[in-house]
């Protein structure tokens, strides 16, 4: 006879989010031991994992996130095979775990997050992930995350398809600058710039945008004529435009096209009695380089059928 009662088999269930059989199996199994039982449905959540991690996990969240108090800001991508999933407080709350423990240890990379503890649960996120992935029954990886110091701030767009940081050099406080700092990610987030200033712009890149412009003016009868020098002229003032539009600082303030990003930031310096300058962004966008699962409907309900 079974050593658990129905009143075993909902507290298991309540404890690991495991349908209500599979609960009883393991607590038959376990002779009624509900740790074991844990144990047990923990080794078949891990077996199932390893079944489920050759499947596309493309969809997931991008949480960006600000501690204030610690200087520290953090952007986190955490991928999972459907959008459904990622909306559940259960992933959402994993998320905000890995992003308080990058916060907290500084880990070097994934698998280094994956031996950091959180301190409510007593458990490492690596033993933590497997238990998440047999409750919502997906593969669920950890894709990457950084982790910036100084006064950072942070932007989260459509329910974590977006996460920027934005690193603010200033001697003002940072509640006065919160939301300066807040509409600069908010560009970000918009715009997508590769580059944060000119400067930052590598050479080559800049080498090969001059050569398209030379040689688009070879092909256009109006410039082919003109002394190279002047078409050389030409391409550098042509430069500028490359840069407002992929250059975060030159780019036109999506809020106010009368003025560019560092107009407006030195204006928000001015207003306050300080300086203020923009030292460096991190966007992550969900699911960005990875290959995503196209379903064919009508070849599924044919393969269902044959």
């Amino acid at each position: 006879m079974a050593n658990f009662t129905a009143k075993d088999v909902a507290a298991l269930r309540e404890r690991t989010g495991v349908g209500m059989m599979d609960c009883k199996k393991a607590l038959t199994e376990a002779d009624g031991d509900a740790e074991k039982a844990i144990t047990i449905l923990r080794e078949k959540g891990l077996a199932a994992q390893a079944k489920k991690s050759g499947r596309i996990a493309a969809e997931g969240m991008v949480m960006a996130y600000a501690c204030s108090e610690k200087n520290i800001g953090v952007v986190v991508e955490v991928n999972s095979e459907t959008d459904f999933v990622a909306k559940t407080d259960a992933f959402a709350g994993f998320v905000k775990q890995c992003a308080d423990c990058v916060i907290e240890y500084n880990p070097a990379d994934v698998d280094a997050l994956k031996e950091c503890v959180v301190k409510e649960e007593g458990r490492k996120i690596g033993e933590i992930l497997p238990d998440l992935v047999l409750r919502i029954g997906e593969n669920i990886q950890i894709r990457r995350f950084e982790r910036v110091e100084g006064k950072v701030f942070c932007y989260n767009h459509d329910g974590g398809k977006i996460g920027v940081l934005v690193k603010l050099d200033t001697d003002i406080d940072y509640d006065k600058v919160a939301a300066c700092g807040k509409d600069v990610a908010m560009q970000v987030a918009a715009m997508n710039a590769p580059y944060l200033n000119r400067e930052s712009v590598p050479a080559d890149v800049i080498e090969g945008e001059k050569n398209i412009m030379m040689a688009q003016m070879a092909e256009d009868p109006k410039m082919a004529s003109k002394p190279e020098q002047v078409k050389a002229k030409i391409a550098e003032g042509k430069l500028n435009k490359y840069y407002s539009e992929n250059c975060l600082v030159e780019q036109t303030f999506v809020k106010d096209d009368s003025m560019t990003i560092a107009q407006y930031v030195e204006s928000v310096a001015k207003a306050n009695g300080g300086a203020i300058t923009v030292t460096g962004f991190v966007r992550f966008e969900r699911g960005e380089g990875l290959a995503k699962r196209e379903d064919n409907f009508a070849d599924e309900v044919k393969s269902m059928m044959g």
